[in-house]
């Protein structure tokens, strides 16, 4: 392997410390290839470069590597760390990946005399208190609605809370005590606080006993009025304990995990038991199953270690990114025995003592079951509409005629164009590819220069822009790269393998003269045009290089895919457009973003000027006579406007 590999990159591995350590693998085009994590960098990293692997799938990724990063620890669970720290950071191509775009939702008690309870997701302040992570919003909702029909906290914002004069509907129908007009005393508000945090942690019998004390006392007193709201508290909550089929005293916070690996994808779902209580689940689905387990394969056989079955590597990578940024609870459930040395790393992370459980009984071996059942629901679902999906793909490929070399990247750019009587004029293009919408690769152009409504030309100046640098740098040449500096990634720089427009003849005429004129190839231009009548399922196909149009068929695969496409890039201009004029309207975002300038002095521009067009128009002396503005912020002003 050494004659494919840089010189300087054989020397570094040469001088690679025998000490424990994280490597990282890199191509040509500074893309990560792999991650990944060794008791010995020098014998670890030696392993790759000793012998031709020919064309396995680690030769493959071996004869892409040009540069090494590698970062030296001090034990073998900082290297644990470390390593899917990286991965979650990098997203290599040959490690397995899971990807959690949400973070989780808490159930939150807001710091007050009367203290609210409210959904939240983000950052913790330590000034409120916390409960959770949930698995889903629902799930927090759910508990919302237990604390007010059990202990009727409120749940109204501050700023309502300080401005009521008498109390809510929620109060009527006994969902809230009423304390924001003084009708439950702040010493019982607080008992019903702390018995709310109580029966979150799982202290269901001492909040029973206690509110059974707080009863006794106010029938000994002769407060009937007050044991009796008391007993129905009771009530309410032992209702609540006997609905909760899977309630247990003697696990309150456990995880349960279960993989199933089919068909090369993999599903892991986690269960949540918080405070005693079954919170639902959640499922989640790795990338790179098949190129990572071949890399994980070969370093297990470079340790003289037996291979790992599939279904361990994927659990044990979920574990290792999943807990990196979450509260790790004491137990977890699992469906495959999970290595010491990361339950350890866990551990000395969180600062609780974690335990793991892979052949568990009773209760726990219910909720792995309903665990394992889950995962193979999603799997099968998973599968399922991955292959109507790459049926659709082929529908459409064969309806046009087109010999695409691979299905998986089969690339299709759309294009739509929006306006309100050619106010705030913007145009949207949509991806498709590996058989689904890509929202990341979606852009928005602003539609500037043209006369208002002139969709023909606002099409004209949306692929000009679109495609004039692709041209410029290499034609249609699958291998054309992106200009030096630019924020295309080069996997994204090539024409597509369609180009669709939303309009018939005229707008694909358009469409033509621009591709014509930037030496492009105007096969994969492609109009839908709507049928007759406008309905939905008669929409025809019009081509740029002169072929018959295409009537696929209401229930056509294809014509359901081209519908979604369009579709999409119909609401992204939409909701794009809808924006821009509102900002237009109301007085713009770029009004708010000057430094000095609030919401009096923006009421007073907007009132002095009719709006923002007034603003931008005027010169730098007319903002200074504004109330309030200053001939430096009047400068300001004026550049942020022009």
């Amino acid at each position: 392997m050494s004659d494919v590999h840089p010189e300087q990159l054989l020397a570094e591995v040469a001088a690679l410390p025998p000490l424990p350590g994280v490597y990282r693998y890199f191509d040509a085009e500074g893309g990560v290839l792999y991650v990944g994590k060794a008791r010995n960098l020098k014998k670890r990293v030696s392993s790759y470069f000793q012998k031709n692997h020919g064309g396995t799938r680690i030769g493959h990724m071996i004869s892409k590597i040009v540069r090494m990063e590698t970062t030296v620890v001090r034990s073998e669970a900082e290297a644990l760390l470390l390593e899917n720290n990286l991965i979650k950071t990098l997203n290599p191509r040959y490690n397995i990946l899971f990807r959690d775009d949400k973070s989780y939702p808490y159930l939150k008690l807001v710091s007050h005399q009367f203290p609210r309870v409210a959904y939240y997701r983000g950052a913790v302040d330590r000034k409120h208190r916390y409960f959770g992570p949930y698995p889903s919003a629902w799930a927090v909702k759910e508990s919302i609605q237990l604390l007010q029909k059990v202990f009727r906290l409120r749940t109204c914002e501050d700023t309502v809370f300080s401005n009521r004069a008498r109390p809510c509907l929620l109060y009527q129908i006994k969902r809230c005590s009423g304390p924001c007009v003084n009708l439950v005393t702040p010493e019982d508000y607080e008992h019903d606080v702390s018995n709310a945090e109580a029966f979150l942690r799982g202290e269901t019998q001492a909040v029973l006993a206690a509110l059974e004390q707080r009863m006794a006392q106010h029938a000994e007193k002769l407060e009937y009025e007050q044991a009796a709201e008391l007993r129905n508290q009771m009530s309410a909550l032992s209702k609540v304990l006997h609905q909760q089929s899977v309630d247990t005293a003697s696990d309150k916070d456990v995880d349960i995990l279960a993989v199933k690996v089919q068909g090369g994808k993999a599903c892991v779902n986690l269960a949540m038991v918080r405070g005693g209580r079954h919170l639902g689940d959640r499922a989640y689905f790795p990338t790179h199953i098949e190129d990572a387990t071949a890399v994980q394969d070969f370093d297990d056989a470079a340790d003289a270690a037996p291979p790992q079955p599939v279904e361990v590597q994927v659990l044990e990578a979920f574990i290792a990114q999943h807990y990196l940024g979450v509260p790790v609870p004491p137990a977890l459930i699992t469906s495959e025995a999970v290595s010491r040395e990361l339950i350890d790393a866990l551990t000395e992370q969180s600062g609780v003592r974690i335990t793991a459980v892979h052949n568990p009984r009773e209760q726990r071996r219910l909720w792995l079951e309903m665990a394992t059942k889950n995962a193979e629901i999603q799997l099968a679902r998973l599968l399922a509409e991955e292959g109507s999906q790459q049926a659709r793909t082929r529908a459409l490929v064969d309806a046009l005629d087109l010999a695409p070399d691979n299905l998986d990247t089969f690339r299709i750019e759309c294009f739509d164009i929006s306006h309100t009587s050619g106010e705030s004029t913007q145009a949207s293009c949509v991806v498709f590819h590996h058989h689904k919408m890509q929202n990341s690769e979606y852009r928005r152009f602003n539609i500037n220069d043209i006369t208002p409504g002139d969709d023909y030309a606002a099409m004209r100046q949306v692929l000009t822009r679109r495609y004039s640098k692709l041209a410029e740098a290499g034609r249609d040449s699958p291998d054309a790269s992106p200009p030096e500096g630019s924020k295309e990634a080069k996997s994204n720089f090539r024409l597509p393998d369609l180009v669709l427009v939303d309009g018939g003849k005229g707008q694909v005429s358009m469409a033509r003269e621009v591709f014509a004129e930037l030496g492009l190839d105007l096969a994969v231009i492609v109009g839908v045009e709507k049928g007759e009548g406008r309905k939905v399922g008669l929409e025809e196909l019009v081509f740029a290089d002169g072929r018959e149009k295409v009537y696929l068929g209401r229930d056509s695969a294809a014509l359901m895919l081209v519908a979604q496409i369009r579709d999409e890039a119909h609401r992204f201009a939409i909701t794009g457009m809808r924006a821009r004029r509102a900002k237009v309207r109301v007085g713009g975002s770029k009004l708010e973003e000057i430094p000095g300038i609030g919401a009096k002095k923006r009421a007073r521009l907007l009132q002095r000027f009719g709006g923002i067009r007034g603003i931008a128009s005027a010169g730098i002396d007319d903002i200074a006579t504004v109330e309030g503005i200053s001939r430096e912020l009047a400068e300001e002003i004026y550049k942020a406007l022009h």
